[in-house]
C-alpha cells in the first residue's frame, strides 16, 4: 500500500494480544500482495493487464470492488477505482484495511488501542482512563506542523488529498483540477468510509460540508487550501 502502519495499544499485554498483532500485521502484508498497482504480480496489477478475469479473483478481491462500487454511488461519482483511468483501489483499500486490523485486535482483548495506517487512523476505547484520544491534523505541506485537533472515543479520522506542492486533485467526474484545496479531513464510526468520504469532500470543497450532514455519524472538520489555510466545519 506504499505507507506505513503504526499499532498503539494501551491495554496489560497478554499472548492473546500479541498473536493478534502479528496476525494483523500478516493481513496487512497480505493486502499489499493483493492490492497494490506497483507490484506487476498482485492481482489488481494482473486484473489491470487482463492476466486473469474477475471469475478468477479471490473473494476478498470481489469484496474489495464492490465497495469501490458502493463508494462511487455514495460519494456521487467523486470516488473512483480507475484514477487516470487505470484500475486502483488503494483510495479505499488503505482504510478498509486500517479498520480491519483494528477490528481483529479489538476481538482479541485490544479495546484501547489506535491504529495509524499512513495518517489515518481508528481509534477504540481510551489512550488512558478517562482520557479521550488526540489525533493530530498535520499540514499537508509541512508534517512536522499540526494544524488542528481531533479529540474522541471509538472513532476513525481520515485525511485526503495532495502533499506535493503544485500538484492538483483531480475531480473524476469532469478529468479537471480542483481549484484552491490540497486536503480534507472526515471523522466517524467507521475508518473505510471516512476515507472515501474525506476523498469527496476534497473534491466538492465547502459544499461537503452540507453533503456530509445529510450521512450520519460522518463529519467533516477540515478543508486545507493549497495556501495552507485551514477552515474548520
Amino acid at each position: 500500500m506504499g505507507t506505513v502502519f503504526s499499532f498503539d495499544i494501551r491495554d496489560p499485554d497478554t499472548p492473546a494480544l500479541r498473536a493478534a498483532l502479528r496476525e494483523a500485521v500478516a493481513m496487512l502484508h497480505r493486502v499489499d500482495e493483493l492490492f497494490s498497482p506497483y507490484k506487476p504480480d498482485s492481482v489488481i496489477s494482473r486484473l489491470a493487464r487482463r492476466d486473469i478475469t474477475r471469475a478468477e479473483l479471490p473473494p476478498v478481491v470481489h469484496q474489495v470492488l464492490d465497495l469501490c462500487a458502493e463508494a462511487h454511488r455514495r460519494t456521487r461519482g467523486c470516488f473512483t477505482d480507475h484514477p487516470g483511468g487505470h484500475l486502483d483501489p488503494s483510495g479505499l483499500v488503505k482504510g478498509w484495511a486500517t479498520e480491519l486490523a483494528s477490528t481483529l485486535l479489538y476481538a482479541s482483548g485490544a479495546v484501547n488501542a489506535s491504529v495509524n495506517g499512513g495518517g489515518d487512523v481508528q481509534v477504540r476505547g481510551e489512550a488512558a482512563s478517562g482520557r479521550p484520544w488526540h489525533v493530530g491534523i498535520a499540514d499537508p505541506h509541512d508534517p512536522a506542523r499540526i494544524l488542528t485537533m481531533v479529540t474522541g472515543r471509538n472513532m476513525a479520522v481520515a485525511t485526503s488529498g495532495t502533499s506535493e506542492r503544485g500538484s492538483h486533485i483531480i475531480d473524476p467526474r469532469t478529468g479537471a483540477p480542483v481549484p484552491g484545496l490540497v486536503s480534507a479531513t472526515v471523522t466517524g464510526p467507521h475508518l473505510l468510509w471516512a476515507d472515501v468520504y474525506a476523498t469527496a469532500a476534497v473534491i466538492l470543497g465547502p459544499e461537503a460540508e452540507h453533503w456530509l450532514a445529510g450521512i450520519d455519524g460522518y463529519e467533516l472538520v477540515a478543508l486545507v487550501t493549497d495556501e495552507g489555510r485551514l477552515f474548520p466545519a
